[in-house]
């Protein structure tokens, strides 16, 4: 049987239905790579690189009349 799944820290999200194989079954697992998915490990931001990104989602909220409205209670 083959199954896909998704790690997350230590553990393995099955993502496919495993109805024949009742709890508590101990199993072997073969893991292979999907290549196309495992990216590099990202670099942290530096300071301005984090305030622009900042920026830039504040700046989401500029000229939206809508929020005026919103926010006053009317």
């Amino acid at each position: 049987m083959k199954v896909r799944g998704i790690k997350r820290g230590q553990n393995i999200e099955i993502l496919e239905q495993l109805n024949n194989i009742p709890d508590g079954t101990e199993i072997i697992v073969n893991l292979e790579f999907i290549e196309s998915q495992i990216t590099e490990p990202q670099q942290p931001l530096t300071e301005a690189e984090r305030l622009a990104k900042l920026n830039q989602l504040f700046g989401a909220w500029k000229n939206q009349p809508e929020l005026t409205e919103i926010f006053s209670g009317a």
